[in-house]
């Protein structure tokens, strides 16, 4: 299966409760996008960056939930989510998930309408199966 297969059908797909993700992307830890929805945000390099130093030190999680998480122009704040495993953020009505695997970070964006709950469900689980083949 391709990279954008597991985007296209496993992230972009209906939610248990109704709804769709606004978009999604696996994103490499060293910040190269392996595969993105329409409309998913430009990230830069040194975001993912960020992101993956958060997941790794409580020091630089701590920094970013100061400053907010930030995925292309639009800032996130922080809520908690498992330390080295998950990172979410809020605006508004609106939001993200983000889930570590050994290699890459499976990243769901959703608008308002959408139950986070499930947001997480899907990213999570597309996550833990990637790192149970060890990517």
């Amino acid at each position: 299966m391709s990279w954008q297969s597991y985007v296209d059908e496993h992230l972009m797909c209906e939610l248990p409760h109704g709804g769709q993700l606004a978009s999604a992307a696996i994103v490499g830890q060293d910040g190269g996008v392996w595969a993105q929805s329409d409309g998913f945000p430009e990230i830069l390099p040194e975001q993912v960056e960020k992101i993956v130093g958060a997941l790794k030190s409580e020091t630089a999680n701590s920094n970013l939930a100061q400053h907010g998480l930030h995925l292309g122009s639009t800032k996130y704040i922080t809520i908690p989510g498992e330390q080295g495993v998950v990172i979410r953020g809020k605006k508004g009505a609106e939001g993200v998930t983000i889930k570590a695997t050994a290699t890459a970070l499976v990243i769901g964006i959703y608008s308002e309408g959408v139950q986070p709950g499930d947001v997480n469900i899907v990213v999570e689980n597309l996550g833990d199966y990637l790192k149970e083949q060890g990517m």
